[in-house]
């Protein structure tokens, strides 16, 4: 089974700068923050925008690209770091299961469609849950716990 990652082709640099400046001065963009995690081979903190889904009264991360870097320093580190603005959040993340997956990644299409949509090839947040359960895999999703 091949790993789903949908590598930047460098186009996004000036959207994710710009998206990271403004959360770091404190303007959130629908949910925005900078996630900051240490590199599983170099141990120093990377920093990249995310968009943090509240839902039921829990919080997610999704990674749209797949299984990035992000994600993989994050599965090795086992914590991070979410800021927006002064305020700067350390949390443990609790990965979910595929079957766990379709109502969070719902959610998260009804949310951020205009800006995640090129990644979800077609599929939106109408997709039956047979639909999101089959692309389930290719989108890590992680439960995040602060504190």
């Amino acid at each position: 089974m091949t790993t789903r990652y949908v590598k930047s082709d460098g186009s996004d640099v000036l959207f994710h700068k710009i998206v990271s400046g403004l959360t770091k001065a404190g303007i959130s963009l629908l949910g925005s923050r900078v996630l900051t995690v240490r590199g599983r081979t170099s141990g120093e903190p990377r920093s990249n925008p995310v968009n943090l889904l509240s839902y039921k009264g829990k919080k997610y991360l999704v990674a749209p690209r797949g299984h990035t870097q992000w994600v993989r320093n994050l599965r090795a580190a086992g914590e991070g770091e979410l800021r927006m603005g002064r305020r700067t959040e350390r949390f443990t993340p609790t990965e979910l299961a595929d079957a766990d997956k379709p109502e969070i990644l719902r959610a998260y299409l009804k949310r951020w469609k205009f800006e995640v949509s090129m990644f979800f090839d077609g599929v939106d947040a109408t997709a039956s849950d047979e639909v999101l359960l089959g692309i389930a895999p290719g989108y890590p999703v992680f439960e995040i716990h602060i504190g």
